[in-house]
């Protein structure tokens, strides 16, 4: 029985870079999610029509149970034929996508709501979120989410169905409710199966049972955490001691679920490195091989070697630059194209010249990646696909699913390590892959300095303020002009939808740069990204690594961050007079 439910209409239902993210005391209020569901059902039905298959899950964090029961009876009342629930609630963001895209029996999945707020802290006073991916399994484009929020600033009621029964989202199972089902599935089996058509697991099982490799990898108490014991432990034979944080808890364990060297200080420690990323006074002797930490909701990354952080644009640069050691790769003779955030550095375009392959740069939000990849025309098209993708912000993945990917990017990693150890009786180690790469290529130094939780008010001074420097106010950066300072503007090559003021760019002449933009993925506040790069020459690398005095990121980055602080007067705007996190 459908059921008419009078509401008031919320004025701050806006989706940020990916999805709504509030407090769930906000989400709590009478109606607030209802409203946003019910305003999302009725965008897809004067849009194309609302999906007869639905697939509903998340990473586990508090009230996600009873968001998913409000979406059921919501979905059902809209004429949502067939529900694909996750077991417990719990579907990674990528595990959707692959559920989305690969999924068989007879039925298509055309749409998906996932309850996630990713990175950010989970718990009855901390935040929760949702978001509605499409039909190709990747995250709505700004157009329909911003039809979205226009319809929740009009709307008036939504439709329930009251008498549909409460599902035990705890057995696998089907529920019929007049004429439309409801199935508990598992959480693991499709993606899984996915991951199996992508990456040789007899190759990452003979790796992971060499007497000279360890790993340990950190769920951080999120949703990471049955996918990695599924492939670790029970596919490739490895001791469940390689796992921490695996069991998903409501509240993260109290902890933050964001994969960098401040958050998951556990990892860290035991690869023997401090948060700033410098080495500790831990002995070598002991320390893992490979370390990797995922996010909430699982799709994104962090890798460190022994003693060794790898920042997430080396990272998608390396997998792209031995993109042949992964199957689904080497089918096609290797990666085709690329792309990477605006923020990112260009360590990738780099990679992208040298193996004469198609590069583009988007605004931050994979949502931008998944239009390209999707495209028949434009690049990222059927010509050059398959492609690699990447997001200083911990994001890598490709073209096998919509999202970034988590657990995609530290099995790319596995790949590329099995590949340079074939055959060596010797242990090729991450650090030495790594300097490998920088002799070949260059290094593109890399910082991103977090203000989280600052006034917007504040915020939007800093903003304002670099915006309002004319080029040659900038300090010379060891001798080297600033050329120009712009606002960074996306046309989509796809939809023709523009993305303006998606981050202040100071350019010097020879490449080196600092970016700011204001994060989307917060729930309340605003948040600072400061980003720092300047790239080094493979000869002025090789001759450092050689003499035993490569420098230090801090150490290379002094001077730019000095300007940088100094043109963006972020201690006077915010009063901050530190970064909240340093990646």
């Amino acid at each position: 029985m459908t059921e008419i439910i009078a509401t008031q209409a919320y004025k701050d239902q806006k989706p940020g870079t990916s999805g709504l993210r509030k407090k769930v005391t906000v989400f709590q209020q009478p109606h607030y999610l209802a409203n946003f569901v019910q305003a999302t059902f009725n965008v897809l039905e004067a849009n194309g029509g609302i999906p007869e298959v639905l697939v509903v899950g998340g990473d586990g964090r508090y009230w996600g149970k009873e968001a998913c029961q409000i979406i059921i009876k919501i979905a059902l009342a809209n004429g949502v034929k067939r529900l694909w629930i996750g077991e417990n609630a719990l579907l990674s963001t990528p595990a959707v996508s692959a559920i989305v895209r690969e999924r068989e029996g007879g039925f298509v999945a055309k749409g998906a709501f996932i309850l996630t707020a990713s990175h950010n802290p989970g718990g009855p006073t901390e935040d929760f979120g949702i978001k509605y991916n499409g039909e190709n399994g990747g995250p709505a484009p700004e157009k329909l989410t911003n039809l979205i929020f226009s319809e929740t600033l009009a709307i008036s009621s939504y439709k329930v169905a009251g008498d549909a029964p409460v599902v035990d989202l705890a057995v696998i199972g089907k529920t019929n409710y007049n004429g439309a089902e409801i199935e508990v599935i598992s959480s693991t089996e499709d993606y899984i199966g996915l991951l199996r058509k992508v990456f040789d697991f007899d190759a990452l099982r003979k790796l992971v049972q060499r007497p000279d490799f360890s790993f340990v990898v950190d769920a951080m108490h999120g949703v990471a955490g049955p996918y990695a014991t599924k492939v670790f432990v029970d596919i490739l034979g490895a001791p469940t001691s390689s796992l921490l944080n695996a069991v998903p808890k409501e509240d993260f364990g109290q902890g933050h679920p964001d994969p960098n060297l401040t958050y998951a200080h556990e990892l860290v420690e035991i690869m023997g490195l401090h948060a700033d990323g410098s080495i500790s006074e831990k002995s070598a002797e002991g320390i893992p091989a490979f370390g990797a930490a995922f996010d909430g909701d699982a799709d994104r990354n962090m890798i460190l070697g022994r003693q060794f952080f790898v920042t997430p644009s080396d990272s998608v640069a390396l997998i792209a630059a031995n993109s042949t050691a992964i199957p689904y790769f080497a089918a096609a003779g290797g990666v085709r194209s690329v792309a990477r955030s605006m923020p990112t550095s260009g360590a990738l375009d780099r990679v992208a010249t040298a193996l004469n392959i198609k590069l583009a740069e988007v605004p931050t939000g994979w949502k931008f990646f998944g239009n390209l990849m999707d495209s028949k025309t434009a690049f990222g098209g059927a010509d050059y696909n398959p492609l690699i993708c990447g997001e200083e912000s911990f994001g890598t993945g490709s073209n096998h699913v919509r999202e970034k990917d988590g657990l995609w990017a530290v099995l790319a990693w596995l790949s590329v390590i099995a590949a340079k150890n074939e055959g060596s009786a010797t242990f090729i180690s991450v650090q030495q892959i790594v300097e490998a790469h920088w002799k070949q290529f260059g290094r593109n130094y890399y910082c991103r300095y977090d203000y989280e939780g600052v006034t917007t008010e504040g915020a939007d001074k800093v903003l304002a303020k670099v915006r309002a420097t004319a080029a040659d106010q900038i300090p010379l950066l060891g001798g080297v002009a600033c050329v120009t300072i712009d606002d960074f503007e996306y046309k989509d090559p796809v939809d023709g939808s523009v993305s303006p003021n998606q981050g202040v760019r100071v350019l010097f002449a020879d490449g080196s740069r600092f970016v700011l933009r204001l994060s989307g993925t917060g729930s309340s506040g605003a948040t600072i990204r400061l980003y720092m790069e300047q790239y080094m020459g493979p000869e002025d690398v090789a001759k450092n690594i050689a003499e035993g005095s490569l420098p230090a990121t801090r150490t290379a980055l002094a001077e730019l961050v000095t300007i940088a602080l100094t043109v963006a007067n972020i201690e006077a705007f915010t009063g901050r007079n530190a970064p909240t996190v340093i990646t």
